[in-house]
């Protein structure tokens, strides 16, 4: 038997928009190490306004089958996060 997909919901208090993908951001890493996290699809919504989301990185599909690993709405070409 295959595996299916789920959509986790975890309500989450931020002050806009912004803080809501920089919370989600933060999520995405620290769950990084889990193989079945499908971060390039994670979105976030206002709990009122569920079916109005919004996504938290680039959904460019890059050479080699990966999706632009920076945020959403980034300036500049899509590719890899560079070096902090």
């Amino acid at each position: 038997m295959g595996r299916e997909r789920f959509v986790v919901h975890l309500p989450v208090l931020a002050s806009d928009l912004d803080g809501a993908r920089r919370f989600a951001r933060a999520i995405c890493r620290a769950l990084g190490f889990l193989a079945d996290v499908d971060r390039a699809e994670t979105t976030v919504s206002e709990e009122d306004a569920q079916h109005v989301r919004h996504r938290v990185y680039c959904d460019l599909l890059l050479s080699g089958g990966r999706r632009c690993p920076l945020p959403a709405d980034h300036d500049g070409a899509c590719g890899r996060r560079p070096p902090s």
